[in-house]
């Protein structure tokens, strides 16, 4: 009796012990699940947000801007966030000897006149001055279907020909290069709206191949030079 009492005994414990290490497994591999699971939802719902390196993390010198924000407006700065920034858009106006300004203007006057919807997150003038019209969190209406993941520029230029001015066009380098920098980019992944629609534009760069070539190399170099 004593025997059969002390095999029951024994047998409850290991019983118990077995309950208790099949509830840690089901925990341990309950966590696991949970944390796949949640990195699963986080590559879903946060691998496109926005994100941005802040100012003392970039290494590319960054240019003068003047930042004069468009109002929020349904024809120019709809206020929708940008998703993560894959890209830069380079446009030109294709308004021969307009300022910066004035084209920064018609951008914040189509919420009166209602023309169209367009707008650049940066216009570079024929001065090589920088004008930022909407926060780089926003999309910009310039890039199409490309709004959602770009940072757009708009160049200035002098003539019918397209082709920028030696002011413009240092400070579309630089303001590019340090953009790049500012998302975890390369010269690769700097793009014409072109190369988004096949729309001509910027015009200078479409007809001229080579021009868009070294472009993108001066932006590499200026990249490589605060590496």
């Amino acid at each position: 009796m004593k025997k059969s009492r002390k095999k029951n005994i024994r047998s409850g414990k290991q019983k118990r012990r077995l309950q208790r290490n099949r509830r840690i497994l089901i925990g341990v591999l309950g966590v696991l699940c949970l944390f796949f699971i949640i990195t699963k939802i986080k590559g879903v719902f946060f691998g496109n947000k926005y994100r941005e390196l802040s100012d003392d993390e970039i290494t590319a010198e960054k240019p003068e801007i003047d930042v004069d924000l468009l109002d929020l407006n349904e024809y120019s700065r709809p206020g929708t966030e940008s998703e993560r920034i894959t890209g830069i858009v380079i446009h030109y106006t294709a308004n021969p000897g307009s300022t910066a300004k004035q084209n920064r203007d018609y951008f914040n006057g189509l919420q009166e006149t209602h023309i169209t919807k367009a707008s650049s997150h940066f216009i570079i003038g024929l001065d090589g001055e920088i004008i930022q019209c909407v926060p780089t969190w926003e999309i910009a209406y310039a890039s199409n279907e490309r709004n959602k993941d770009t940072v757009s520029i708009e160049c200035c230029h002098p003539d019918e020909s397209g082709e920028f001015t030696r002011e413009t066009y240092q400070s579309m380098v630089q303001l590019t290069a340090w953009l790049c920098n500012k998302f975890e980019l390369s010269e690769n992944d700097v793009i014409r709206h072109y190369d988004v629609t096949g729309k001509i534009c910027p015009k200078y760069f479409v007809e001229n191949e080579d021009a868009w070539e070294e472009f993108k190399l001066n932006v590499k170099k200026a990249l490589d030079s605060v590496e």
